[in-house]
């Protein structure tokens, strides 16, 4: 370990599977976020049956993961810690040169947000800190916040709020997909304390094609399995559950 403060960085890319950079686009943070937050989202259907007043909320789907960033650019020159740029200005007491408010935020906005006209839309974003972050994503929100201005009014001073959305590639969602497609024959080995009607709602994310597996294995019985035998799960049309 070096013991050197790693900057958080957010690269860009044309691409979906993060082969194109944009080298020119790559964004270091001035400063480092004093903290950083990650959302899981978890979908489910509370629903009541018809007829009836409870609710038993089911599970749907686990949403794409959020990363949530608030750090500060700043045109001061007096922030302890900032990033030594390169760059004409100086601060007013002659110390290490610095960018304006204006072109950090520039640089920012280049990085995650401006419109890449190959690709008709924002680019395609990594953003890495240290060994705790490296989240392949998009940006979803950002806010601006003005926070500090000189006696011209010009702004000296920024807040930046950012939400990113992690992004999947499409080849490995492909991949994802097909580990645990209900479109896909998928095999299994009974093993002991096995119950079908938990596998089949495991499989399809629906109890009700609980017969036709136990149809298709021609088994005699949905009470008790065989361990160590084999069964399978093949796609079924929902309409027919």
């Amino acid at each position: 370990m070096s013991g050197k403060l790693e900057k958080l960085v957010i690269t860009s890319f044309r691409d979906k599977n993060f082969r194109e950079e944009v080298k020119e686009a790559k964004f270091t943070a001035p400063i480092n976020p004093e903290s950083f937050t990650k959302n899981f989202k978890v979908e489910r259907d509370a629903r009541a049956a018809h007829g009836s007043s409870g609710r038993d909320p089911r599970f749907t789907s686990t949403g794409p993961q959020e990363l949530k960033l608030e750090f500060i650019l700043d045109g001061t020159g007096t922030m302890e810690g900032y990033v030594e740029v390169e760059n004409k200005k100086k601060s007013a007491d002659n110390k290490e040169p610095y960018l304006s408010v204006h072109e950090q935020l520039e640089a920012f906005l280049k990085c995650v947000y401006d419109y890449d006209g190959e690709i008709h839309s924002p680019r395609y974003l990594i953003v890495f800190w240290g060994s705790e972050i490296k989240f392949q994503c998009v940006l979803t929100n950002l806010d601006v916040n003005h926070t500090l201005f000189d006696t011209n009014g010009f702004p000296i001073r920024v807040r930046l709020s950012a939400t990113f959305m992690a992004y999947v590639p499409p080849q490995a969602q492909t991949a994802q997909t097909r580990v645990s497609s209900p479109d896909l024959t998928h095999y299994r080995k009974i093993k002991v304390g096995d119950r079908l009607d938990l596998m089949t709602d495991r499989f399809y994310k629906d109890p009700r094609f609980l017969l036709q597996v136990a149809k298709a294995n021609r088994l005699s019985t949905i009470r008790r399995l065989i361990p160590a035998t084999d069964i399978y799960f093949p796609p079924f049309d929902k309409n027919e559950a």
